[in-house]
């Protein structure tokens, strides 16, 4: 999609991104206290031996050539049409229509594509209405046809939507095949397709930079598990597909980190394990559940521990729990006072969370991301120091609830 970007961190259309300290977390009912601008993207602790892992050449592998040759009638343009979208005149405010442009690919051979959400939406408002244009062979060389799109449902936590086109009104459909995000590794070979800055239908190729970053929604949410890569992504790139060397999609490409508002190297996509499970949720009621927990916290780094007294050098400081949420129910301890560090407000005297089934937690946007790889129901297991004492407490979560 093209149209604004941020000076850091945009999403591959160029809408801006907030960036949050204590990252606002919807989904997992982890919410925010205070915002401010830093880095959206961490990553996540990697064995050494994923660290070191040789990625070879196969005898099987597809250039970025044979790639586009065999899967680019399966990537579509997607033109949003937004009305009555508020903005400032020297008369005052007004309103008028934006069309916005971006990527998405076909997923199966009845019509479903794959898209981003901020693709399709504005702020969680969803287009007023969508156009899928196809790339075809005509006799003379390469033609488009263009029809409407239905938006099956948009979810903003994932950063994924689903459209449906009727296949009776388009070419011949090519679903591309999905991969496995879960089994990408550093170093290998990948391609973006899609329509940069307009310029529909082109392809860049590269190599998957990092596994394991913490991306952040249009909502605030984490996206765990995304995908970094080099190949060249723009604005007009999102929501169309990052391929393996076998030709097998395994991420969404989703956004960028640049000085510019242009590419530097630095892209990100939404695997496709977290798309496809998405999908099937959207195709069979409209809209996606997610694991709650219930609680409103903050990062503590070292220098913060020492600046509160704290003796945890990293984890969640809990600031508040939710009543009757699964943390509540768990005997979880939000904070009792506020204390301004630097600007900054900490709501001290709760619980502090260190670890989720024994892995540590750095911060917030581990935690949210570890409660998003969870369905409402699992039990997990969060290592929490309260009054000074550390101990292991078992939390069932639920489905999260409208509104939270």
């Amino acid at each position: 999609m093209k149209r604004l970007w941020s000076s850091r961190w945009a999403v591959a259309t160029g809408s801006a991104v907030t960036v949050l300290v204590v990252v606002a977390l919807m989904a997992t009912g982890v919410l925010p206290v205070k915002t401010e601008q830093t880095t959206v993207v961490r990553e996540k602790s990697v064995t050494s031996a994923a660290a070191t892992t040789t990625v070879a050449m196969t005898s099987t592998d597809m250039t970025p050539a044979q790639i586009y040759d065999k899967y680019s009638a399966g990537v579509v343009e997607v033109l949003s049409t937004f009305n009555n979208v508020a903005s400032m005149s020297p008369y005052g405010q007004s309103s008028s229509s934006a069309q916005a442009l971006g990527s998405g690919f076909v997923a199966s051979a009845d019509g479903f594509i794959l898209t981003n959400a901020h693709v399709v939406s504005d702020n969680g408002v969803s287009a007023d209405a969508v156009k899928v244009v196809f790339k075809t062979q005509s006799g003379t060389g390469t033609d488009t046809t263009t029809v409407a799109a239905t938006v099956v449902g948009i979810d903003e936590t994932s950063d994924v939507a689903l459209l449906k086109v009727d296949p009776a009104k388009t070419p011949a459909l090519d679903p591309l095949p999905l991969g496995d995000s879960s089994a990408v590794q550093v170093g290998e070979a990948v391609v973006a397709i899609g329509n940069p800055l307009g310029y529909d239908f082109s392809v860049t190729s590269g190599i998957v930079s990092a596994t394991n970053r913490n991306l952040q929604s249009p909502n605030g949410s984490v996206i765990p598990d995304g995908i970094q890569t080099d190949a060249a992504i723009n604005e007009g790139n999102s929501g169309g597909p990052l391929i393996d060397a076998s030709g097998q999609v395994i991420g969404i490409n989703e956004q960028i980190a640049s000085q510019s508002g242009g590419n530097q190297g630095l892209g990100f996509a939404v695997p496709i394990n977290t798309a496809a499970s998405v999908m099937k949720q959207l195709q069979a009621t409209g809209k996606v559940t997610y694991a709650y927990l219930g609680v409103q916290g903050q990062t503590i780094t070292s220098d913060i521990a020492g600046a509160l007294g704290l003796s945890q050098n990293e984890g969640v400081l809990v600031a508040a729990v939710s009543d009757g949420s699964p943390a509540a129910q768990a005997g979880i301890k939000g904070g009792t006072q506020q204390t301004d560090l630097q600007g900054q407000l900490y709501v001290v005297g709760g619980d502090v969370i260190t670890a989720m089934n024994g892995q540590s937690l750095a911060g917030m946007d581990e935690l949210a991301a570890a409660i998003m790889k969870h369905k409402p129901g699992d039990t997990v297991t969060l290592t929490v120091v309260s009054g000074g004492k550390t101990s292991d407490v078992k939390v069932t979560l639920v489905a999260r609830p409208n509104g939270a």
